[in-house]
């Protein structure tokens, strides 16, 4: 893991408002691949990104793993200030250039980009995930924790079962067991994987708990690197 985290520095022409960060998804939005085909499951490499933000810092980390072991190849995490206040459907303008400065501090290809969140599972159809994999040409997957507005039947208890996650008659993703007996996680395409791959990767990579193991190493690393940020910013206060 590097010493120091990257900075994350804010593009110039990054949105400022809710209108111009709205007529960028506008725009982004209509480059989202939804059919792929993306890396086969277990090969390559697998990137877990997470983000979080406190008094006006924000941090993200993102890690590689080897597909098919499992394994910790590199890690990398990013700081920088908060570019973009609160708005619900913009979360992404708040993340977005920690999340890509840390990935630009890996030495390792990222493969397989796994966000702890949504890409067309989203109200305005382009989360995290797909606005990441648009600018970057990743292929990328959202895998979230919570169903955030959209509906599903309960699946079924055993790992694998699946349902529906859907916004009236439209499929946005997928509540996927990856534990029995233990809740769902929501998965959906991102950019350049389709939904049942983004599934079949998700599963693969969440062998033993209800998280990714993508996504469990990100958040642990991400909420120490904003910990240390917040600290040393206290500190020089």
């Amino acid at each position: 893991m590097r010493a120091r985290p990257a900075l994350a520095a804010v593009p110039a022409d990054w949105p400022a408002t809710e209108a111009e960060a709205r007529a960028v998804q506008d725009i982004l939005r209509a480059r989202v691949d939804l059919t792929g085909p993306g890396p086969e499951v277990g090969a390559g490499t697998a990137t877990g990104v997470a983000y979080d933000d406190a008094r006006g810092l924000v941090a993200a980390a993102a890690v590689v793993l080897d597909a098919a072991t499992l394994q910790v190849v590199e890690e990398a995490t990013a700081v920088g200030p908060v570019p973009f206040p609160y708005v619900p459907g913009l979360l992404a303008f708040r993340e977005l250039p920690a999340v890509l400065a840390a990935l630009a501090a890996l030495a390792a290809p990222p493969g397989l980009v796994v966000c702890d969140g949504y890409g067309v599972a989203h109200a305005r159809r382009f989360g995290l995930a797909s606005h990441l994999g648009v600018l970057t040409g990743l292929p990328a997957v959202g895998v979230a924790k919570n169903p955030f507005t959209f509906t599903h039947e309960p699946p079924g208890e055993r790992r694998g079962d699946q349902t529906p996650l859907t916004d009236g008659a439209e499929e946005v993703g997928r509540a996927l067991r990856t534990r029995t007996a233990v809740r769902p996680v929501y998965v959906s395409t991102g950019h350049g994987v389709p939904l049942d791959r983004a599934v079949a990767h998700t599963l693969h990579l969440a062998p033993t708990y209800r998280l990714p193991e993508t996504t469990r190493r990100a958040d642990a690393l991400c909420r120490t690197a904003l910990k240390a940020a917040v600290t040393e910013e206290a500190g020089q206060n």
